[in-house]
């Protein structure tokens, strides 16, 4: 199976580099914005349970638009042309963070909590174009190596967007609200720049009517999912993919300081913990590609057995790693990484993401692949939708444990079983992910 040249060359290409940086400014200011509402609240000096409030306000404020719109984004994505209501999308999100600049201008949280939902309702009209305008720009054997560059962009964006964001009010303490407003509103516009070099895509369906009905729309959609049997258990395994990191992810705070010795007041220990996640998950994001070409296909199914037992093997050894409280305290980063059996940990964090990325790029592709061009953009919304519940779901498992009193190793451990049997339940309704994980490891033995 022939292949198409290196997936960085499209990094040089008008009709994929301008995209690819839409969509990582549009994560970077995203995660931006949202931590540095956080770093506001420390600035203003609010205290620990109005925090606590705003902590758990924002991210449902944020997620609610899914539920609410990504039925009728998915049918405008359908209808219009791809790059003009790329330019509209990030144009209005010009007019968001302009309404977010005054909330950090005037100290108004009510206001930052207002754009934070319709960030939400941004992202949510965003989500459906960002995935199936793919199939419309690249050749079938270069959608793994466009999924991996933007798997990996989203990473990486979504982990610099945390630490510029809490960095907004400590490097310049006194104007910390100014430069807030300032950055969220220069990366709004970089977006949309970016936006107009992208090519005309024609529309998918443009006879669509829409369905303002949202609900009987999204039961349509969700339906529309489940038409072919692998793109409904693929659409399945990347929402367990954000149940999985959520669950992960919102935990590493709490793991880094209990046990990894992180120091309670700075939380750089959580940042370095996130970045090996992070940083993985990039690295695995790219390495589809090559390890796709390898077993033949430009879509390789293979490879998802292949981060699913990845996530798990690395989940279980994070535990025996460390179960209990860290030896020692108040560590730094440096602290950290020269203490007897953190080289372990590290190898983990980073394992962990490198097979979460080998498990979700692939399932992308193939959703793209195996759905009809007239109905991705829907068939997106419906994943995203999915997405959004089972993040609620992550996130609210993260809280029954906790108020079960489990740690954070053990519900680590309950992941890592959680995780096989969703495996196992996806690879036994779709065999082709097994078959063809087993010819994957029979063409590499015979490359060898």
């Amino acid at each position: 199976m022939a292949h198409g040249p290196n997936q960085f060359a499209l990094l040089k290409q008008r009709r994929f580099l301008p995209y690819f940086g839409v969509q990582t400014l549009n994560a970077f200011n995203d995660n931006v914005y949202r931590q540095s509402i956080i770093a506001l609240l420390f600035w203003l000096g609010v205290d620990s349970n109005e925090r606590a409030l705003y902590a758990s306000l924002a991210p449902a404020l944020f997620i609610l638009p899914f539920f609410l719109f990504s039925a009728t984004a998915g049918q405008i994505a359908e209808k219009l042309e791809k790059s003009r209501l790329i330019r509209f999308t990030t144009a209005a999100e010009v007019f968001v963070m302009l309404f977010a600049a005054a909330g950090f201008y005037w100290r108004n949280l009510p206001i930052l909590l207002v754009a934070l939902f319709l960030t939400g309702m941004h992202s949510t009209l965003f989500g459906p174009v960002k995935y199936s305008i793919l199939p419309s720009v690249l050749k079938p054997e270069e959608l793994v190596g466009g999924n991996g560059l933007v798997e990996m962009g989203t990473s990486i964006a979504v982990l610099t967007g945390m630490i510029v964001g809490g960095l907004t009010f400590s490097v310049v303490h006194a104007h910390g609200p100014l430069i807030a407003s300032l950055t969220v509103i220069a990366l709004a516009l970089a977006g949309n720049l970016c936006s107009r070099f992208i090519p005309p895509i024609d529309a998918a369906a443009p006879g669509l009517a829409i369905n303002p009905n949202f609900i009987a729309e999204s039961r349509a959609i969700l339906r529309l999912a489940r038409k072919d049997r692998s793109v409904r258990f693929s659409v399945l395994g990347v929402s367990w993919f954000w149940f999985a990191g959520t669950l992960l992810t919102s935990q590493l705070p709490t793991y880094a300081e209990t046990n990894l010795g992180g120091a309670s007041d700075s939380g750089l220990l959580y940042i370095f913990a996130l970045a090996l996640f992070s940083v993985g998950t990039g690295i695995g994001s790219i390495l589809c590609e090559k390890l796709s070409a390898r077993g033949g296909q430009p879509v390789e199914p293979g490879l998802v057995p292949l981060g699913a037992l990845g996530v798990t093997v690395f989940l279980i050894d994070l535990y025996f790693a460390r179960s209990g409280a860290a030896p020692h305290a108040g560590l730094s980063v440096m602290q950290f990484v020269h203490a007897p059996g953190s080289a372990r940990i590290i190898v983990d964090l980073l394992g962990i993401g490198l097979a979460m990325g080998l498990f979700i790029v692939p399932l992308f592709a193939l959703i793209q692949s195996r759905t009809p061009k007239s109905e991705l953009s829907r068939v997106i919304a419906a994943l995203n939708i999915q997405n959004a519940i089972f993040i609620v779901a992550g996130s609210l498992c993260g809280l029954l444990l906790h108020f079960l009193h489990w740690t954070v190793p053990q519900m680590y451990l309950a992941l890592a079983v959680a995780n096989a049997l969703m495996g196992a339940l996806i690879f036994a309704q779709v065999p082709e992910f097994w078959t063809r994980f087993l010819r994957w490891n029979r063409s590499l033995l015979r490359m060898r």
